[in-house]
């Protein structure tokens, strides 16, 4: 057997080996396949401590949400404050007086 013969039979067990692997895989997590082998993950009920997990965490995005678009906190007026301070000393020109 020559040496590409040897490689595409590699190849060929590797694939399935995989193929075995990602579908034993799918089955435990609940993953179904369409008729296009699109993937998606099957309607499992959520107990109650999932849907309470999912709120807090949605609660979570809304604070980092707000801190992230707050113009008016104390750290944003510290950057803005640090910001002019830069922007007056590069529009200093060598030679003028402090």
């Amino acid at each position: 057997m020559s040496g590409w013969a040897i490689v595409a039979v590699v190849a060929i067990v590797v694939w399935g080996m995989v193929q075995m692997f990602k579908a034993r895989h799918r089955a435990e997590r609940g993953i179904i396949m369409d008729e296009r082998g699109n993937e998606s993950f099957a309607n499992a009920p959520r107990d109650g401590e999932t849907e309470q997990e999912i709120e807090d965490l949605r609660e979570r995005i809304k604070v980092l949400e707000r801190i992230a678009t707050d113009g008016n906190s104390l750290d944003a007026q510290e950057t803005k404050r640090i910001s002019a301070e830069i922007e007056a000393l590069r529009d200093k020109q060598p030679g003028q007086g402090e």
